[in-house]
């Protein structure tokens, strides 16, 4: 029987009550051992859930956040993470790599083709065990894609983070990881874009469909949606005054691109982030102080109930000694991957083995980045239970390995040689 809204309300806010503080908690903790938040906000998620609370007897985890409790959770995540996606659109500019492009784009190819290669590979060996989803059987070359790209993506703003909290940021290592971040980013998020037409598309009519929906969607976003928006900032800003109308006018507009993505049979990002793609980049700390900070606040109320959401659907007890045979060879071919492409091609560009091999651990982190990728798959219906765990639990160990293996350091005269814009760090996790 369908529980009262009034009394599915009241959970839900209890929910998001008690997942701010686990999370405000674990952070402060995990700092001492040089991890970001999304590490402790996971970790609480994982505490909470079937992992470890739910070894306890009174299924603890059901009680905290009961079923429907948990679709208003997430619905109230889901603006966090479009908010999210549309400025990580908004502060990728790769006007700002031209500079030292040929080492950006070999880092950046290299930490996509090569992990994404290993990840393939990979995903033929584990798809016999994970062709079904709620009763659904999964076609193996979506399966195999999505595995792929999976290992393939670096959590852009994750790794800046820690390049800010190591004091990286006007170093070379840290600029060509960053910018490489970048570029990779943007070409990962097309490959999942292809990827979710072929999963979500089915037959082929449908497939031309969605690919043909795309098209007008994109040239009607650059052709019609981008002058507008040049038109829109300049008419409400006067001087160093941007109008408070501004800030609802913008997130609507992302929130309905992420609307028109879903409708044409894209994931509902796709929509937020090239909204934020084709926003004006002039007049950067002025649109930062009025529209980038205030969102920046939002989604950092919000993610943390999107992390932990996110650890109370990882059960790792249900994995069994199978699963820990596949879990040991995803986070080997993971680390593999990564460390491979970036550090090879890092050295191949002409740095150090020991600057190579940093880049090679920061291009590793996979982070918040991943775990929106991941959460897509299970909307799209490509990954079931036990392999969504496995792949949140590589994203986390990948992501904690750059704290503790890149050396902290400071700005040394002569090796900022690659200029860090301000506007390509994002104030996030």
């Amino acid at each position: 029987m369908a529980q009262d809204p009034a009394t599915v309300l009241a959970e839900t806010v209890a929910g998001v009550s008690v997942i701010l503080v686990a999370g405000s908690v674990l952070v402060p903790l995990l700092r001492r051992l040089r991890q970001p938040p999304v590490i402790a906000e996971i970790l609480a998620g994982i505490a909470l859930g079937p992992s470890l609370l739910g070894l306890l007897p009174g299924d603890l985890p059901a009680l905290l956040f009961p079923p429907e409790a948990r679709a208003g959770l997430s619905a109230v995540s889901q603006i966090g993470i479009l908010l999210f996606m549309f400025l990580i659109g908004w502060e990728i500019d790769l006007r700002q790599i031209r500079s030292h492009k040929n080492a950006v784009l070999g880092i950046s190819l290299s930490a996509i083709a090569v992990p994404f290669g290993t990840g393939v590979a990979l995903a033929v060996w584990l798809y016999g065990n994970h062709d079904t989803v709620a009763g659904h059987p999964v076609g193996q070359t979506p399966f195999v894609l999505f595995v792929g790209t999976a290992m393939a993506i670096t959590a852009f703003p994750v790794l800046a983070r820690i390049i800010l909290e190591h004091r990286l940021q006007h170093t070379r290592v840290g600029t060509l990881a960053l910018a490489s971040a970048a570029v990779g980013d943007a070409l990962a998020w097309c490959m999942l874009a292809f990827v979710s037409v072929i999963a979500v598309a089915g037959d082929s009519g449908h497939v031309w469909t969605v690919l043909g929906g795309t098209l007008v969607y994109a040239v009607v976003l650059v052709a019609v949606v981008r002058p507008l928006l040049h038109r829109l900032v300049r008419a409400m800003t006067r001087g160093d005054v941007v109008s408070p109308r501004l800030l609802p006018l913008i997130a609507a507009g992302a929130l309905g691109c992420a609307f028109v993505t879903h409708r044409i049979g894209l994931d509902a990002i796709f929509g937020a982030f090239t909204f934020g793609l084709v926003m004006p980049r002039g007049s950067v700390k002025l649109l930062k102080s009025a529209v980038s900070v205030p969102f920046e606040h939002v989604t950092t109320l919000l993610m943390p109930i999107f992390f932990i959401t996110t650890g109370l659907a990882v059960d790792v007890t249900r994995l069994g000694g199978a699963g820990a045979l596949e879990l040991v060879a995803i986070v080997s071919v993971a680390c593999f991957g990564k460390l491979a492409g970036a550090t090879g091609a890092a050295r191949v560009a002409g740095l150090t083995w020991k600057d190579s091999s940093v880049i090679g651990v920061l291009m590793n982190t996979r982070g918040l980045t991943e775990l929106i990728i991941l959460n897509a798959g299970v909307s799209m219906g490509v990954l079931d239970d036990r392999m969504f765990t496995m792949m949140v639990l590589m994203a986390l160990v990948t992501t904690a390995l750059a704290g503790p293996l890149v050396p902290r350091k400071s700005y040394a005269r002569g090796d900022a040689d690659l200029p860090l814009p301000e506007a390509v760090l994002p104030g996030t996790k």
